[in-house]
């Protein structure tokens, strides 16, 4: 197929997932469409297509408020947490050992400072959940205040770009829960043990996600499975993070379209990379216990694209010879090269279960993970990603499966 051809083809499917389709967020019908058009695709090129199902929450909100006295403050509802109507004492705490100490119970509680400092992992994560973040979050439900108000400022290696972050963004945890700057903190904290009042609008709504997997060829010589996850942060056009991954994998549907052979490729759109609860990654994992043995390589796409830089492709364990294709591979695309390990995605799925992956992103992504401000933020559209990016990326990869199956 020429490129041109790609390029064009790349541009519909990107616009389709971030212009056409404005919601991407799990449990959305944004997200249900965006899965029943990558299967229709795939389905028509050729492919054996399935669908993973799995229960998801989507999240509604009308914004919030926050008043003491006279004074009023800026907050936002944190995403997925329950909806309130509250008047009572604030308190506050700016580590874990002030919040173990604290009578919170029936209070309104400020979080700042210290132990504000980085987004806090769900409390049902399983991937990562540092022991700080279980003591906070075991300590909050024990302590049971009325609400929890969070003045966080910007850490971009674990919530993007979005200033301020929600410290809590956990559809199990049940104290509802706002958030607000840091410098909007200092100015609440004048009010510690007077009387405030919090209203936020929020409320959570069951609904349905899935996973959708494409397959050519037997697997008798073992599987290669290339990855991207296809929702987004909620409230985002998501082109960036990660429409251009699976834009990746219908583009290489395409130049696959014809694979035969025992070893087969499988392309699966995971559902829940931005979710608090990854519900697409842990119903893979638990479909392929005792089967990760016959993954021959993971290759997963994220962040790939980016307007300004060249293309990374970064290694994690991989056998000598596989490594040496890939490397081969890479010396044919002046655009393509190795980039720094990282392990913000799904090939880390695959890394922990023992597989051997290649990451694909954008150069300037994986070295500016921990200072960039467009992922997680409507500022990821369509207009920062380069389609012959993702194009030269779709055909370095079919080259190099072609030669992995060789």
């Amino acid at each position: 197929m020429e490129t041109r051809e790609l390029i064009v083809n790349c541009e519909h499917h990107l616009h389709r997932l971030c212009v056409e389709i404005a919601e991407r967020s799990v449990g959305s019908e944004g997200n249900r469409a965006a899965t029943r058009y990558l299967k229709r695709t795939m389905k028509a090129l050729g492919w054996e297509t399935e669908s993973q199902e799995f229960a998801a929450m989507d999240w509604l909100e009308g914004g919030a408020s926050l008043h003491c006295g006279a004074d009023s403050f800026k907050v936002y509802p944190s995403p997925y947490s329950l909806g309130c109507e509250i008047e009572a004492q604030l308190v506050e705490a700016s580590s874990l050992e002030e919040l173990e100490r604290a009578e919170i119970s029936g209070k309104l509680l400020l979080l700042h400072g210290e132990i504000a400092k980085e987004q806090l992992m769900p409390k049902n994560f399983v991937f990562y959940n540092p022991e700080e973040h279980q003591r906070i979050i075991t300590r909050l439900e024990q302590g049971v205040p009325k609400a929890v108000i969070n003045a966080t400022g910007r850490n971009a290696s674990l919530a993007a770009g979005v200033y301020p972050f929600p410290l809590i963004e956990d559809g199990d945890f049940d104290i509802p829960s706002v958030y607000m700057t840091d410098a909007e903190g200092e100015r609440l904290l004048a009010c510690v043990g007077k009387i405030a009042s919090l209203k936020s609008v929020s409320r959570r709504v069951p609904g349905k996600g899935y996973n959708v997997i494409a397959r050519k060829g037997r697997e008798s010589a073992g599987r290669i499975v290339v990855t991207a996850h296809i929702d987004a942060k909620k409230g985002t056009p998501g082109a960036l993070d990660n429409a251009s991954g699976v834009v990746v994998l219908l583009l290489l549907a395409e130049l696959l379209a014809n694979h035969a052979g025992n070893r087969q490729v499988e392309l699966v759109a995971f559902n829940g990379e931005d979710y608090y609860a990854v519900p697409g990654q842990m119903l893979y994992i638990h479909q392929n216990q005792g089967r990760f043995g016959e993954i021959l390589l993971n290759i997963n796409i994220d962040g790939a694209g980016y307007k300004q830089g060249g293309t990374a492709f970064s290694f994690y364990h991989l056998p000598p010879d596989i490594e040496a294709t890939a490397r081969e591979v890479i010396d044919q695309f002046e655009g393509i090269g190795q980039g720094v390990p990282w392990v913000q995605g799904d090939h880390s799925l695959f890394i922990q279960q023992g597989c051997p992956a290649l990451a694909v992103s954008s150069q300037w992504f994986t070295e500016h993970i921990d200072s960039q401000e467009i992922t997680h933020t409507l500022k990821d559209t369509v207009e920062v990603v380069d389609c012959a990016k993702l194009v030269e990326i779709a055909q370095a990869l079919d080259i190099f499966i072609h030669k992995l199956r060789q």
